[in-house]
């Protein structure tokens, strides 16, 4: 250690170290269990269930949303569910299996639900009477929609496209693109918790309290609090719900709060059948619409870019190295198969990669592999057992909100550290991130709104697949950050040596192919020898 002693009375000079600025870290330190190596069985099983207990917010909160709209009931609504919740899991397997490899479970995605809207108002079945018949319509046109988008990622991701794209990716551009696919999707946290406070609320503070304040209060060897904080919390709220809803705390309340608040207003158990498994074309054969398609390609494409986003997260939580561009295409391409799932079972909704799986990586620090391949596990079995799966997944949305609040948030912080890689003292370095990240919260500001007021996007022309691809691609945060970050990263003077040590883009060199870093072999290698057929270059 360098430092001199200090004169007599006064203070010793600072040591050397304490005036360096943190080591820069290809991996993330601290995580208890990384991609390849599995907690023991009876905790991986626990962590998997947890997992599963995450991704229901999204699996029945886009169902809850749709089906009605589509003219659907409680049954319609249980069976959509379980359809989706059986394709996560067989998603989940693909992307952990061949895809990626990555820990990512692959759920619903709100990026689809604005063309899928677009094709409930679709004037065709605006005149059928029954409405069983019309959810039917409905749901076989987005059948068809989605089948088309699909190639879109397939095509895409398996040809090597995606891998030349994410090859100009630096930490720079990817900072944007990172930070808002978590902080972007704020809309779902506390606007969701406020629906009925008196549940959310507590679950925010008890998980916090939980995940953070304990371990460091009572020290123990093992950590369990921060590790389960979201079983043990949930279970808390939900049954202090659960005696609320008893007890006749909202008897007289207004219909709204009802349906938020108590726990027996999901209909999804009394509408949920005993045994069922979903099957391809289980709702007859799919109908196909070429403004439609269109429309579908527009969310596919921005559920590209925002589950690039996620995936650099979640690689990053799962203490593996920057993830390769090839691989990145493989996996983009298995989710490009999983959104082809979606259309031949019949969602009503595409994939993508769950955020808030993304951010349980982060608060309970296991990042293995294997514990989302439980957790796949789980979602097959409760999707086919419908009563039992019903019953988790009619645990309030506030709940849901209030984990959310946390795990988009770790996302959007696993963004903002790759600027340890960048030059923070550099004008074009603020020029970009401050640019790219403002109009990525500013356009879709303003198309949201004036969808709110108007009740359709500011690109309102004749041709409804137009404005259906121009108001979803400017709609996502996360797409349009990236896009100005990636964009400007790669045309304002890229060549300079300077510039390339301020945008960070030397120290994933590495990284740019899967040969010349021996960990990308570790981590993201295929199973079963895969990589002689596959090659990843």
């Amino acid at each position: 250690m360098a430092g001199g002693g200090g004169g007599g009375g006064a203070a010793p000079p600072p040591k050397q170290d304490e005036l360096h600025p943190h080591p820069v870290k290809d991996q993330l330190p601290n995580i208890s269990y990384c991609i390849t190596s599995p907690p023991p069985w009876p905790e991986a099983i626990l962590l998997g269930f947890q997992h599963f207990l995450v991704m229901l917010g999204t699996t029945v909160i886009i169902p809850t949303a749709l089906v009605p709209q589509m003219g659907g009931g409680n049954d319609e609504k249980a069976r959509v569910v379980q359809t989706l919740l059986f394709v996560a899991g067989l998603n989940t397997l693909f992307q952990t299996f061949f895809g990626t490899r990555l820990p990512a479970v692959i759920g619903g995605s709100y990026t689809f639900v604005v063309p899928t809207i677009s094709i409930i108002l679709a004037g065709r079945y605006s005149n059928e009477p029954d409405p069983h018949e019309k959810f039917l319509r409905i749901m076989r046109g987005t059948q068809g929609a989605l089948i088309v988008a699909s190639t879109l990622q397939i095509i895409v991701g398996f040809s090597g496209l995606w891998r030349n794209v994410t090859r100009f990716l630096s930490p720079l551009s990817a900072v944007p693109l990172v930070a808002l696919a978590g902080f972007g999707l704020y809309e779902l946290g506390f606007p969701g918790v406020a629906k009925c406070v008196e549940i959310g609320l507590p679950q925010i503070i008890l998980l916090v309290i939980f995940s953070q304040y304990i371990p460091h209060a009572i020290h123990a060897e093992k950590p369990v609090f921060d590790r389960f904080a979201v079983l043990f919390t949930v279970t808390i709220v939900w049954l202090y719900a659960y005696l609320l809803t008893v007890g006749g705390a909202y008897r007289h309340a207004a219909p709204k709060t009802q349906l938020h608040c108590r726990t027996d207003r999901s209909g999804l158990v009394g509408g949920a059948p005993w045994i069922r498994v979903p099957y391809p074309f289980q709702w007859g054969a799919p109908t196909f619409d070429a403004g439609e398609a269109f429309a579908m390609m527009a969310a596919s494409f921005v559920a590209l870019v925002e589950s690039t986003g996620t995936f650099i997260a979640v690689s990053r939580y799962a203490s593996a190295t920057p993830v390769p561009p090839s691989v990145l295409s493989r996996g983009i391409g298995w989710q490009g198969i999983g959104i082809l799932l979606d259309g031949l079972f019949g969602t009503a909704n595409g994939s993508s990669v769950s955020v808030e799986n993304a951010g349980l990586l982060a608060l309970t620090r296991v990042g293995s592999r294997r514990v989302v391949q439980i957790s796949a596990g789980f979602m097959i079995f409760f999707s086919i057992l419908g009563k039992f799966g019903a019953v988790f997944a009619s645990i309030p949305a506030p709940i849901f909100a209030a984990l959310y609040c946390l795990f988009f948030a770790y996302v959007g912080a696993a963004g903002l550290s790759f600027l340890q890689f960048c030059n923070l003292n550099s004008f074009r370095t603020k020029f970009i991130l401050g640019f790219s990240v403002f109009m990525g919260l500013s356009v879709p500001q303003y198309f949201n709104e004036y969808t709110a007021v108007a009740g359709y996007g500011p690109v309102h022309t004749g041709a409804r697949w137009f404005n259906d691809i121009i108001n979803v691609t400017f709609s996502s945060k996360p797409f349009v950050a990236g896009f100005m970050a990636f964009f400007l990263d790669n045309t304002l003077h890229r060549h300079d040596h300077a510039t390339r040590r301020d945008r960070g883009y030397h120290w994933w060199d590495r990284f740019r192919s899967f040969r010349t870093d021996t960990r990308s072999e570790e981590f993201y290698s295929l199973p079963f020898n895969l990589n002689k057929f596959f090659p990843s270059v």
